[in-house]
């Protein structure tokens, strides 16, 4: 039957077909799904060890009153005293703190309550999360319905999208570890369906809705469908029954944190997905969804400049503790390299017209760190509805398109098809998955760097938006990825010695400054294909000639951009024939900046060997 899109971008949803026992029943988008462009239904929507918990439901701080809104009060991290008595001091009750990033979740009645706090000493931001009132259930937050199962006389199969990023092939070489974990933070996942109970994780399991973490039994469950589909497509087990995810092998964590009855999926929430994330050590989550109530956030915008920075420092802080982040690129076929208007948001009240730049950000899918990831049909072409942008989007999988959608599971021991980029991000997480389980130990940037060197290039269709090459362009950035080359069964060998620099370095007008990395341990030449992460932010990179400095002195450059390219920052990755020189040294990124009016910094710079 034809599987059709749902423009949506708040879940990056797909529409989805079900089949039980073999019969099919078409389903409408999750309630509350925003109008979108062109695009899919579905929600963008080793291991550490666990601390055992007893189960339990967010604390309720204060009674709720009619008008109660949320916010992310924001300090130092490390110490969150003067921020939780700014909150109580203003008027406001504290719902959350994570003191590790120095972020707490506020809740309050008070139409003054932000600027209040943001003139209280200690505080650094103070932004409202929503534009509508948080909800009575985050008070006492009702279980989600556990699912009746129907049983399955479905076999397993080579469906299309499997083995067009050979994962079928790679199954038999290794179908990952069980001490590898992929946390779905997502709308919810089904621990009871046959296709995923023998890889659920259910103590590395909870609810974020809200902002806190609940560890009750079930309140990890789908609140809709869209995170059991996406579970499903990462490692749904090889157990001869219905569908095999990329990465049978492997364990299955939810974290949802969508919110029930509207699907949202709000910056506490987010916030709380990643700390968990970080502190069960999941090496891999995959986040198909943006950060509602906005599409974009605006760093300009006092309240949407905090939900940026509060996401931020939960990405970092699970990018710290070992965790890769992959996320959709988004359902509504926009150019994310060159934005100018949102009429989408805010999603939870009433959306307004508004005009935008590339300084405002979709959250995760932007931030440093993230792969983002844009989808194919079943051609090596891209979905008609999937976003894209040149230095945006890292690499692709497929994520169906018309009649061509992907299966996988679905609440209920049930399975169904869904497009969307949705669809194409659980297939990068899984690869990852299998590249973690491949090489234990890897760190996320190896991961990051590995995903994209093993990706098979692709090349610009017909399509002037499509700008680069085919090494790397603005529909599929590196390429469509690779499960079997994942696993050592391919061409491309396993990741190399990685070094990386996370010192902030300040790029001023007219100036040249370098960054330094230390290399040891490497013997003899560096490779003929050296490869250069950069992570520069800049508010016009035009400005920018990008070099590589050798422990000798000598220069290579990287990218000498063109004047008139007004587009911000700097996220790529160069290849450098550096086979002339030694690998040990220290090593410099130099930058220099021949204009004036703009500034930046070098945000972190990686080598891998």
């Amino acid at each position: 039957m034809t599987t059709p899109l749902i423009s949506g971008r708040r879940l990056r949803r797909s529409f989805l077909a079900v089949a039980a026992l073999g019969t099919a029943v078409a389903l409408a988008s999750p309630a509350g799904a925003a109008p979108a462009a062109p695009a899919d239904t579905e929600p963008r929507s080793a291991v550490a060890a666990r601390t055992a918990e007893a189960p339990a439901g967010p604390a309720a701080p204060a009674a709720w009153t009619a008008g109660t809104r949320a916010y992310l009060v924001i300090g130092a991290p490390g110490d969150t005293t003067a921020l939780r008595s700014a909150v109580t001091a203003n008027g406001g009750s504290v719902y959350a703190q994570y003191d590790a990033i120095g972020v707490v979740v506020a809740h309050s009645a008070s139409g003054g309550f932000a600027a209040a706090v943001r003139r209280a000493s200690g505080v650094q931001q103070v932004g409202a999360t929503r534009t509508s009132d948080v909800p009575a259930d985050a008070y006492s937050p009702a279980l989600p319905a556990t699912p009746a199962q129907s049983p399955t006389s479905l076999t397993e199969t080579a469906r299309w999208d499997m083995t067009r990023i050979n994962a079928d092939k790679a199954w038999a070489v290794n179908p990952g570890s069980s001490s590898v974990t992929v946390g779905i933070l997502d709308t919810g996942v089904d621990d009871l369906h046959q296709d995923i109970a023998p890889n659920f994780d259910a103590a590395g399991s909870a609810s974020c809705a809200y902002g806190k973490a609940d560890t009750r039994t079930g309140a990890w469950r789908d609140v809709g469908t869209h995170g059991t589909h996406v579970a499903g497509t990462v490692a749904a087990a090889k157990n001869g029954k219905g569908v095999v995810g990329v990465a049978p092998g492997v364990k299955i964590a939810s974290v949802r944190i969508a919110e029930p009855g509207t699907s949202l999926f709000f910056a506490e929430n987010t916030v709380c997905g990643f700390m968990w994330a970080g502190d069960r050590g999941f090496e891999v989550t995959n986040n198909s969804y943006y950060t509602d109530p906005w599409m974009f956030n605006c760093p300009d915008d006092p309240d949407q400049a905090a939900i940026i920075e509060g996401v931020r420092r939960a990405q970092a802080y699970a990018e710290g503790k070992g965790s890769l982040q992959v996320a959709a690129a988004g359902n509504s076929d926009y150019n994310l390299a060159d934005k100018r208007s949102d009429t989408s948001s805010p999603n939870d009240s009433t959306p307004v017209s508004r005009t935008i730049t590339n300084a405002c950000v979709d959250i995760p899918t932007e931030l440093p760190g993230v792969v983002t990831v844009s989808a194919m049909g079943n051609r090596p072409v891209k979905a008609s509805y999937s976003n894209f942008g040149r230095d945006v989007i890292d690499v692709a999988a497929p994520g169906g398109d018309g009649s061509s959608g992907v299966y996988s599971t679905l609440p209920g021991g049930k399975y169904g098809n869904m497009n969307g980029t949705s669809m194409a991000s659980p297939h990068v997480a899984g690869v990852a998955a299998l590249l973690a389980s491949a090489n234990p130990g890897a760190t996320p940037a190896q991961l990051r760097t590995a995903l994209a060197t093993q990706s098979t290039d692709i090349a610009c269709p017909s399509d002037s938006r499509c700008t680069g090459t085919t090494a790397k362009n603005a529909f599929f950035g590196e390429g469509q990825v690779d499960a079997l080359k994942a696993v050592g069964g391919g061409t491309t060998p396993p990741p190399g010695k990685f070094f990386e620099n996370t010192t902030d370095v300040a790029v001023a007008d007219n100036g040249t400054v370098e960054s330094f990395l230390t290399v040891s341990g490497v013997a003899g030449n560096a490779p003929a294909a050296l490869k250069v992460g950069v992570d520069i932010k800049h508010t016009y990179r035009g400005d920018l000639v990008v070099s590589l400095v050798a422990p000798d002195g000598s220069v290579y450059l990287l990218e000498d951009f063109a004047n008139g390219d007004s587009a911000d920052n700097v996220l790529k990755t160069y290849t450098v024939n550096a086979s002339s020189e030694a690998a040990a040294g220290v090593w410099k990124l130099r930058v220099r900046d021949v204009a004036t009016q703009d500034t930046g910094r070098i945000d972190a710079w990686n080598l891998t060997f």
